[in-house]
């Protein structure tokens, strides 16, 4: 199937200089939803039609057909824009036509894949274009469907701009998605004229040239309407985000999650658990995230690229990317745990304590003020409040080994590249630079020493 992804608009009442289809919802490019959506429907050909910041908009497909496994793009560009029939005219040449062709749009970002399977049902029945539509209690600014009052067939489409009273009563709306015949689609798109209220090439005008071409014409209504909805302002854009939100946290409770507050999470990725998770209000989940069994979120965390494994706690204002935590460990509150880091089994990591690239072995913990940047943890070691790994010598970095069983004291610096052996204690505000022996204690201070004659300096007397 050739889809064709009209993306050429500006989007003035944006107010922003990237390109409309650029703006995100669920933290994702609209144009990326639209991609993935229609490789899900079957594309096998994708044609992107460019004009407003065309170079940005070409870099992103490109780049995302490539992450993602979607066919390569291939793009038109519109320049002038003069409507939607005139941007399908510029990639007819770019269709196989031995293929149908879908015509989607970039800053419709909810349509679903299952609608547009629907279609392609309607054109595999016998017809040659298949309009997707849907009922609006408050249809303003959309096309109405034009019906036969005695078979009820589609015969065209009447824009509000165009349309007279009697017209703006049908509540049947055009949401401008169709799939035609890609031989017929091109003489369609021929014959358009822009003899109309805004001057410009209306794609819905080929409704009625099928219609009086005596074409089978079918329709499928959506029915949920959000799945046609638009984006042309920042207020559009940020109900679309939360309409989109209320569906995924809809689809979570189904599925068991208890949710504190539907109204306030934030799902810009995919949010996968398994049964009895709890997620606090004002999480963000980014990206591919996995909560296991019993999982507790505490409020305000982000999550991004993680996997927590059964019966972790994180807790309230944690910050997690690209790392795993083990089953029954505890994060937080206020801990960052930062990419290519693992917590093990039982293990803690508390209060302003950050993890960069670093292994926490079985029940260890850092529970306070820590930093712990590339290094090797083992099993039961009780890091120390203000304990720091010095890992960065200012050109490379380097690695802490720490096995079994050790217990740091608080405010000691490893400077790394270096080992505490097993067993090993290192005494309060030690500043390691040589690995500390097994089952020994280690100190690096100076010698405490008082004056006794020494007065605190005194302000002067104005």
């Amino acid at each position: 199937m050739n889809v064709i992804v009209l993306a050429a608009g500006k989007g003035s009442r944006m107010k922003s200089d990237t390109p409309k289809v650029l703006h995100t919802v669920a933290g994702l490019p609209m144009l990326g939803h639209v991609l993935k959506t229609a490789a899900k429907a079957g594309a096998t050909r994708l044609v992107v039609v460019v004009g407003h910041g065309a170079a940005q908009v070409q870099e992103f497909a490109k780049g995302f057909c490539a992450q993602h496994g979607l066919p390569d793009p291939h793009f038109a560009l519109q320049d002038p824009p003069q409507g939607t029939g005139h941007a399908v005219a510029q990639a007819l040449g770019l269709l196989d036509a031995s293929m149908p062709s879908l015509v989607l749009y970039g800053d419709v970002p909810l349509i679903r894949a299952s609608s547009l399977k629907a279609l392609r049902n309607c054109l595999s029945g016998g017809a040659t274009l298949a309009v997707l539509t849907a009922r609006l209690s408050d249809p303003y600014g959309y096309g109405r469907i034009l019906r036969n009052p005695d078979t009820q067939r589609l015969v065209g489409c009447c824009e509000e701009k165009d349309a007279n009273d009697s017209i703006r009563a049908i509540t049947e709306v055009n949401s401008g998605i169709v799939l035609a015949d890609t031989q017929k689609l091109k003489d369609w798109v021929g014959r358009l004229e822009n003899k109309n209220a805004q001057s410009e090439y209306y794609l819905t005008d080929i409704y009625a040239f099928a219609h009086a071409d005596g074409q089978g014409i079918e329709t499928h209504e959506c029915k949920d309407s959000l799945e046609i909805l638009g984006v042309n302002s920042q207020s559009q854009r940020a109900d679309l985000e939360r309409h989109f939100q209320h569906q995924q946290a809809t689809l979570l409770m189904s599925e068991g999650v208890h949710l504190a507050d539907p109204h306030r999470i934030d799902v810009r990725g995919e949010l996968l658990c398994d049964a009895d998770v709890q997620i606090d209000v004002n999480c963000v989940f980014i990206g591919d995230v996995k909560l296991g069994q019993g999982v507790c979120i505490g409020p305000n965390c982000v999550l991004e690229n993680v996997s927590i494994d059964a019966g972790a706690r994180i807790e309230a204002f944690s910050q997690l990317s690209h790392c795993r935590v083990g089953p029954l460990a505890v994060v937080g509150p206020y801990a960052r745990i930062r990419p290519g880091s693992e917590l093990a089994e039982g293990s803690h990591v508390g209060n302003f304590t950050e993890v960069k690239n670093t292994r926490l072995g079985k029940f260890s913990k850092a529970n306070h003020l820590s930093y712990l940047g590339d290094a090797v943890i083992g099993e039961r070691v009780n890091v120390g409040a203000g304990t720091i790994t010095c890992n960065y010598d200012g050109a490379e970095k380097h690695m802490t080994v720490i096995e079994d069983d050790v217990f740091i004291g608080s405010d000691t610096q490893l400077v790394a590249p270096v080992t505490v052996h097993k067993g090993a204690t290192l005494g309060a505000g030690t500043t390691l630079t040589s690995d500390a022996p097994e089952d020994a204690l280690t100190l690096a201070r100076t010698r405490q020493t008082t004056l006794t004659r020494w007065k605190r300096p005194r302000k002067k007397a104005h």
